[in-house]
């Protein structure tokens, strides 16, 4: 083998070795207006299969802390806190699982069920149930539409790193409150600032979640009507 053609195998090696390496090509958004920033943010994160949410959002005037593994078109788990109260959140297509603290539990069912309950899963239905608004943090698309689609006027920011990846600002000027959107690779928004109102951070994009229904839920019908 000649010097010439050993360089050239080096060469490849060293390449393939750091093919992985090479940061994501620009998406050419950072150049568009903030409407249409944003848009693309919706469009890319509504497309996905799969995303985290972590953080607080305030709905309806109360905050909501979050910590979510969302699967689109099937469901989601994970925790939130509401209004101080922590519960855990598990739904599958149409079934909607929920495990309470003991102060959940009392609020809504009593003290002497929170008793009976405690560390027990419920189960009812997703669409329509006493509890059924709880699935709206379990749906990816929902979700999304709560958090990127009542807005005012936008105004496009200057780019800066978050969690590691380049992404430009995009403000609400009524509201105050900013979109982080990744200006390489597809434009996910990657953290949204709210003004008093806490952040949300998405990761993990499209990586493998496995949904799992809990074993043994009580059926929140039939503790109601004691059947």
């Amino acid at each position: 083998m000649t010097r010439a053609t050993s360089l050239a195998f080096a060469l490849a090696a060293l390449l393939l070795a750091g093919c992985g390496s090479f940061p994501a090509a620009d998406n050419g958004v950072a150049a568009k207006s903030a409407p249409k920033i944003l848009a693309a943010a919706r469009s890319a994160a509504i497309a996905a299969a799969t995303v985290h949410v972590a953080g607080s959002i305030v709905s309806e005037g109360r905050p909501i802390s979050l910590d979510m593994e969302l699967v689109a078109g099937k469901g989601g788990q994970g925790r939130i806190r509401l209004a101080g109260l922590d519960i855990q959140l598990v739904r599958i297509d149409q079934a909607l699982y929920i495990n309470g603290s003991t102060a959940f539990y009392s609020r809504f069912l009593g003290p002497v069920a929170a008793r009976v309950l405690r560390g027990k899963w419920l189960k009812e239905s997703a669409e329509g149930g006493a509890l059924a608004a709880l699935a709206t943090l379990t749906d990816l698309r929902r979700l999304l539409e709560l958090t990127l689609a009542d807005h005012g006027t936008l105004s496009r920011g200057v780019t800066r790193m978050i969690h590691g990846r380049r992404a430009v600002g995009v403000t609400d000027l009524a509201k105050g409150g900013t979109v982080y959107v990744a200006t390489t690779g597809t434009p996910y928004p990657l953290e949204i600032v709210e003004r008093g109102a806490g952040r949300l951070v998405f990761d993990s994009w499209n990586q493998p979640v496995s949904l799992a229904a809990p074993t043994s839920p009580i059926n929140i019908n039939q503790l109601q009507t004691g059947r």
